[in-house]
């Protein structure tokens, strides 16, 4: 395995985060614990989740990963030996059983403070801010369209404050954001340079894959010059760059066969793009689950790569891509195909 330091701090994670989103829905806790189990034993130390999971969010699942982890960190008593993620939900239709406050002082606390209690831990090394909760371009949306009737009022200042104060408890030990866009983050910056006390944002969860590379046209250079680490999630095209959806196949017990509101990484662009990522991967021997996380784990503003596998043998292939070596010719072919068809499923 690769470690690398959270930005601006001495922890040290893995190159590849266990991402978490499927326990509690399309794996049982058994299957999660053993997720975690091999993970760590291939040097995996950095779990991510969220209050929202798993997905698709729905009040009678509510907060299950959370649960799952939890139980994990009571079964084995390494706390200490994880670094742990996990995100507030925002506002949203999707999200109204959880709550419709936003991110407000109050509604901080009492997510941090549930989120403690279901992991069974004293403190999450990272929180996140799942997205934002103004109305800007994130879940798919490509350009950025101004709402006159989101009626938001800038509260990132606040957001901080609560945040520090949460780090001063000992509840909290980090602070990132996710779903963000470079104003937002430069917002967040700005509070935390003219104000020292409030914390500094180190991390961002952002999608980011072969199909989807917007983050390297406004993002990248802030991540770069202002060391906010991206932390990529989707880096397999919710499981498209698999290949398993080519030739319209669509198999059973799939994530997208399941839930196919989350259909963006297989519209007409994106399987074109996916077939010549295949045919490259292929011709070059490799699968390309391979080369779609060998790309994403070797991008200079990658902190971590969050997989997610719903079996072993996704997880195992996922977890081994840290080992791939993709030559010059295969990222100069990679950029060809990308130049050609670039980012079409946002």
């Amino acid at each position: 395995m690769i470690y690398t330091n959270l930005p601006h701090t001495d922890i040290e994670v893995s190159k590849i985060c266990l991402g978490t989103m499927t326990w509690g829905n399309q794996n049982t806790e058994e299957e999660g614990h053993e997720q975690i189990n091999y993970a760590i034993d291939k040097g995996v130390n950095f779990l991510d989740t969220a209050e929202l999971y798993p997905v698709p969010a729905h009040k009678d699942r509510y907060a299950a990963t959370e649960r799952v982890i939890g139980n994990w960190f009571k079964k084995n008593g390494n706390r200490e030996d994880i670094v742990l993620a996990s995100k507030i939900a925002g506002k949203a239709d999707m999200t109204k059983f959880i709550r419709t406050t936003g991110f407000t002082r109050e509604s901080i606390i009492e997510a941090v403070e549930g989120s403690l209690q279901r992991l069974q831990t004293d403190y999450i090394d990272l929180y996140q801010l799942h997205w934002p909760d103004r109305s800007t371009n994130y879940f798919g949306q490509r350009g950025y369209k101004h709402d006159i009737s989101d009626h938001w009022e800038d509260n990132i200042h606040q957001v901080l404050e609560t945040m520090r104060d949460l780090i001063r408890e000992g509840k909290i030990k980090h602070v990132g954001i996710s779903n963000e866009t470079p104003w937002g983050t430069m917002r967040f910056l700005e509070e935390s340079k003219v104000h020292g006390t409030l914390p500094r944002t180190i991390t961002i969860q952002n999608p980011y894959s072969l199909l989807n590379r917007l983050f390297e046209v406004g993002m990248a250079e802030i991540s770069m010059r202002e060391q906010v680490g991206l932390l990529a999630y989707s880096p397999m095209g919710f499981g498209a760059l698999s290949g398993k959806y080519l030739g319209d196949r669509m198999p059973e017990g799939s994530r997208l066969s399941l839930f196919p509101q989350y259909n963006r990484y297989i519209g007409k662009t994106a399987v074109e793009a996916t077939k010549k990522y295949y045919e490259l991967a292929q011709a070059n021997g490799l699968t390309l689950a391979q080369m779609a996380l060998a790309f994403v784990n070797t991008r200079p503003f990658v902190t971590s790569t969050i997989i997610g596998a719903t079996s072993m043998r996704q997880l195992e292939e996922n977890i081994g891509s840290i080992d791939v070596n993709l030559s010059e010719d295969i990222i100069e072919k990679i950029e060809a195909i990308h130049n050609s068809i670039p980012n079409p499923a946002p």
